[in-house]
């Protein structure tokens, strides 16, 4: 009885959470998008695949780019709570926005570990170094309970654990 009891402990605490990925709003204007994936190519994303011959160049719109980007900054901080709101303009989901030819990372071992390379995202745009948008970044709050998912995942592997021990006690 003990060892299933820590066999679900380790179950829950290793799988736990679900996959989420950052993708950026759709009723965000392109200039708000436009400040978010520079913020995001400047502070650590990997934008290398959203450059003209990158594999997720394409569609090339600004909305596209931006939640390739801001997925990656996400991702890159270790999912941390807050690292996927960029002023509003982003929101997680757990459906994976990937598309044919194009792979969103789910973690941040995916994410890749190449340094931040600026991309011209769309025409004539450069991204800026970090800092450029002060205040810009991710914040603490996640607009329209967007994170309910990370919530019940952790509510989920608490009820896990408290089982787990009380099952343990018992035996």
């Amino acid at each position: 009885m003990a060892a299933l009891a820590l066999l679900l402990l380790a179950l829950a605490v290793v799988g736990g959470a679900d996959a989420a990925w950052c993708v950026c709003k759709a009723d965000v204007s392109d200039t708000a998008l436009q400040k978010t994936l520079d913020y995001a190519c400047g502070a650590g994303a990997d934008c290398s695949t959203i450059g003209q011959n990158g594999a997720c160049y394409n569609p090339n719109t600004v909305r596209s780019h931006c939640s390739y980007a801001a997925n990656s900054y996400y991702q890159r901080k270790g999912q941390a709570q807050g690292a996927c709101d960029f002023s509003g303009t982003a929101s997680l989901t757990t459906t994976d926005p990937s598309y044919s030819g194009c792979t969103y990372p789910a973690t941040a071992s995916s994410a890749g570990t190449n340094s931040t390379t600026p991309v011209i995202s769309t025409p004539g745009t450069l991204s800026p170094p970090n800092g450029v948008f002060g205040g810009l970044g991710p914040s603490s709050n996640f607009p329209d309970n967007s994170s309910g998912f990370l919530i019940s995942a952790a509510l989920t592997s608490l009820l896990s654990i408290g089982i787990c021990s009380w099952m343990a006690l018992l035996s």
